[in-house]
């Protein structure tokens, strides 16, 4: 855990969904296997997959077939995965171990939270509410401001719906692209190692924190805002 100086206190904490609040992965993984059985391939073992679900189709494509964008076969892939994907998303998805009892915390101590995701909306709008996520204070999806992390506009679009400026909102996530964008939006910054991480060291990214669970976020945060006092 890094402990940089001068932080100011949070009015708002803003989210990546897969890998970050949400463990994705199963579906994800089922989904691209789905397409090489189909094609009478081997499964790609799960340990394979699993690190690249925060990249998404790009990701998982990659892993199981091989393939880059760009690639001959790689958009019918794609398009087919996302298919696949879609019809079912939320069949071992979960929130990850903690999360309920820190967006609890957030709100209790009079902070707003949102979710900022590369994600499509066709997915994310659905997927949402089936893992319990539905009382977000905002849903930024990939394609919600025409661009995608690490550009700043999706962050920046989130902390505006929340109505709290970027400088006292903090972008958590568990990829380098997370930590870059929430950087050009002039955001707090918080990697997340409990999620996917990719094939690159979250120290090395440069996030204000790195941080190993949802409760130490919890902590971090109250150790900044305090937390509010109970009602008698």
């Amino acid at each position: 855990m890094t402990f940089p100086a001068q932080i100011p206190a949070p009015r708002a904490i803003l989210f990546d969904l897969d890998g970050t609040l949400a463990d994705t992965a199963p579906d994800l993984a089922a989904a691209v296997n789905w397409l090489r059985t189909e094609r009478g391939l081997e499964p790609t073992p799960y340990t394979v997959l699993r690190p690249t679900a925060s990249a998404g189709a790009r990701g998982m494509i990659g892993a199981a077939f091989g393939l880059a964008p760009g690639d001959d076969g790689y958009e019918e892939l794609r398009l087919a995965w996302f298919d696949r994907y879609q019809s079912a998303m939320a069949v071992h998805s979960t929130l990850f171990g903690g999360v309920v009892e820190l967006l609890d915390g957030i709100r209790a101590d009079g902070m707003e939270w949102g979710i900022v995701t590369n994600k499509p909306a066709r997915f994310t709008d659905p997927l949402v509410p089936q893992i319990g996520l539905a009382h977000a204070g905002c849903i930024i999806s990939g394609d919600t401001t025409g661009f995608a992390k690490p550009h700043p506009a999706p962050l920046l679009e989130g902390a505006r719906r929340l109505g709290v400026a970027p400088e006292l909102c903090w972008y958590v996530g568990d990829d380098q692209r997370d930590v870059e964008a929430g950087r050009a939006a002039g955001m707090v910054t918080v990697a997340c190692s409990w999620g996917y991480c990719g094939s690159i060291d979250p120290s090395t990214w440069g996030a204000d924190y790195l941080l190993e669970t949802p409760a130490e976020l919890l902590a971090t945060l109250r150790g900044l805002v305090g937390p509010r006092a109970a009602v008698a």
